[in-house]
């Protein structure tokens, strides 16, 4: 019995005590949520989230996928008379897919593009200088007719130049960019000409990039989670606006003709900025198709990714701040929609996440003693918002149900933005603007990187001259 009762009293005693820290732990929390959430201290201590984050990345959001379903009958409506005037003209298009030991791949591409909805296409495979079985196995494929036409660069000219001579050789009307590793949905390439038969203004068209490998590990989970926000619903947005400023180079299509006026790819670091910017400066519009679904490959590995942001965050600077920073000049050619369309890309992505970081800075100095319950409840705050916008996501998606498993990431996605990605981008942008690093990224051969900024130091100088 006395064994019994002390067994009774410890766990009275073990109740209790679980209690009282319960009630503490609650009224801690209490305490938290109403010093931090009324509405100066959220204005005072999260202004970033709420004068920055949410009108751009939220708001706006959330207006354009409710106008996207409003409009639904009616684009449905456009979109039918231009697939009928696209069947009826049927014209030839030219799919360019330059890369550097891409043989491996380039089978999977060839029959994924033989179950498309249009098939009057001709496919150009650009070899890079390969230094593997590539040669080989695109002959072959040559010869058997599962590619068109496979050309070669003996010494390495980087993807612009593979690119650029790929459509010297190209016949068709439109020219669709594709990068090696990329499959498209069956209607991809119909749904891509389309926007072209919808408004003859539009000369070059984007198609949506969506991640293959999504199950790979928890870094692709995440990339997949961001490309619909910032590349399926983000795009959609900066399009109705009139500022949509790259077209992926995993999956773009151009009127041959237009492409070739502009000079088609300039050599040298990064490409696909840069070719949306020629065609913006020579007064032609380029449109998302956001229904024309590629899929792709992204680094599963967390250093891979870093590596890949930063070079993007260099081209950033290179394009938009450097090369083509007469956009932000005015002169005889000077466009507000292309003001906008490069001011929005340098803010957003540049100087406001300069401005984070300050941000970031004054919460550790002036809030130091509640450093902690400040970060969870802006935690909290985020992934409320971040609900919101994975509901545009389904509400514009066409795959609902293989993309809702995503949304056990969300909790994550704080961090994996919010922290991880500014940081990398922030270290892309200080190496470009101190030290001009993407002439020297490996990613580009080295000699058309040399190239590459002689032309820009001379074309710098020319704008200054103006």
């Amino acid at each position: 019995m006395d064994a019994i009762s002390e067994i009774l009293n410890a766990a009275g005693s073990g109740i209790m005590w679980f209690t009282n820290h319960m009630m503490e732990l609650y009224y801690d929390i209490e305490v938290c949520f109403k010093r931090n959430l009324d509405m100066n201290t959220l204005l005072h201590i999260y202004w970033y989230l709420f004068l920055i984050e949410f009108p751009r990345y939220y708001l706006l959001e959330i207006i354009v996928g409710v106008w996207y379903k409003l409009t639904t009958r009616r684009r449905r409506r456009l979109e039918t008379q231009a697939r009928m005037v696209l069947f009826s003209e049927n014209p030839l298009v030219s799919i360019l897919v330059p890369g550097r030991n891409e043989g491996k791949n380039i089978y999977k591409l060839a029959m994924s593009l033989r179950e498309q909805t249009y098939g009057n296409y001709e496919i150009i495979v650009v070899d890079d200088g390969s230094d593997d079985a590539t040669p080989l196995i695109c002959r072959d494929m040559e010869k058997n007719g599962f590619i068109d036409l496979y050309l070669r660069l003996n010494d390495r000219g980087g993807k612009a130049g593979a690119a650029n001579m790929g459509a010297r050789y190209a016949r068709g009307k439109y020219v669709v960019h594709l990068d090696s590793d990329s499959s498209l949905d069956r209607d991809a390439l119909e749904k891509v000409l389309l926007p072209f038969y919808m408004d003859s203004r539009i000369k070059a068209v984007g198609g949506c990039i969506k991640v293959r490998n999504a199950d790979a590990t928890i870094c692709t989970s995440l990339q997949a989670l961001e490309y619909l926000k910032t590349i399926m619903v983000g795009r959609m947005v900066v399009n109705h606006l009139g500022i949509y400023h790259i077209i992926s180079g995993a999956f773009g299509a151009f009127e041959r003709e237009t492409l070739m006026k502009v000079g088609m790819w300039d050599i040298g670091p990064g490409l696909d900025g840069d070719i949306t910017q020629k065609i913006r400066k020579a007064g032609y519009k380029i449109w998302f198709a956001n229904e024309a679904i590629c899929l792709t490959n992204v680094p599963t590995t967390w250093f891979g990714l870093y590596r890949q942001r930063r070079r993007w965050a260099r081209s950033l600077v290179r394009f938009r701040v450097r090369k083509h920073k007469d956009i932000l000049l005015p002169n005889r050619n000077w466009s507000l929609l292309n003001w906008l369309s490069n001011m929005e890309s340098i803010l957003y992505d540049c100087v406001f996440n300069y401005m984070w970081f300050y941000y970031i800075l004054s919460l550790l100095f002036t809030y130091t003693d509640r450093l902690l319950e400040i970060m969870v409840v802006g935690w909290l705050l985020r992934f409320c918002f971040s609900l919101v916008a994975f509901g545009v996501i389904m509400m514009v998606t066409e795959r609902r149900r293989e993309e809702l498993r995503l949304a056990k990431y969300l909790p994550l996605s704080t961090f994996y933005t919010g922290y991880f990605l500014r940081l990398t981008r922030m270290i892309g942008y200080t190496t470009e603007f101190f030290f001009f690093n993407s002439f020297r990224d490996e990613w580009n051969p080295r000699k058309t990187s040399v190239w590459a900024q002689a032309e820009e130091s001379a074309g710098s100088e020319k704008i200054s001259q103006k």
